[in-house]
């Protein structure tokens, strides 16, 4: 069984280096891009996608992106579904902050995620851990029954890498995740095609 996984396409505050968290933050030009290429990546990549589900965050972001994925493969843009658990990791009080003005008003907090990214839990209510975001990421993947295609966010491919066992918690908190290239698990691997 095989499950493509793709990060929503570039926003202006990815490219700002802004911590976007569970905020409703639209796609850019570039993002726009990247999420057709990755459409006619797929297309050339996956045998039938009509064998294939179709599964998406609740973000705007990523379902743009799913959208923009779907026309590029040739396929209705509406024909997939929400899951709640690949929505992103909230951050708390810090979304919409960059480290560096985090770290303006607080960089005893800055260090402390540093030392601890994984298990490290920000300011605010309804702020999670990579290790938090993993319990509801690790349910969605437990249910995967059939070749999928799936749309979400950079924090739950960390937590992806990590409960495959493909990294362990302290590299897949700090792995960077491409937004033009999709990640293909399969046979237990994971591999950026």
């Amino acid at each position: 069984m095989t499950t493509f996984i793709i990060r929503h396409g570039q926003t202006d505050w990815n490219a700002e280096y802004r911590l976007q968290g569970q905020q409703d933050i639209p796609l850019n030009e570039l993002g726009r891009r990247q999420a057709t290429g990755n459409g006619l990546s797929l297309r050339r990549l996956a045998d039938d996608l009509s064998a294939y589900q179709f599964v998406c965050s609740p973000l705007y972001r990523a379902r743009e992106t799913m959208e923009r994925v779907r026309v590029a493969a040739g396929l209705d843009p509406g024909g997939y579904t929400i899951d709640q658990r690949l929505k992103e990791i909230s951050f708390g009080d810090w979304e919409g902050w960059t480290n560096a003005e985090i770290a303006l008003t607080t960089p005893e907090k800055i260090e402390e995620r540093e030392a601890r990214k994984w298990d490290f839990v920000p300011p605010g209510e309804h702020a999670e851990s990579y290790e938090i975001l993993s319990w509801r990421v690790g349910s969605w993947l437990k249910e995967l029954d059939r070749p999928t295609v799936a749309i979400c966010h950079g924090g739950v491919i960390r937590c992806i890498f990590k409960l495959t066992g493909t990294l362990d918690k302290s590299d897949a908190a700090r792995l960077d995740i491409p937004q033009d290239k999709l990640l293909k698990y399969a046979d237990g691997r994971l591999e950026w095609v």
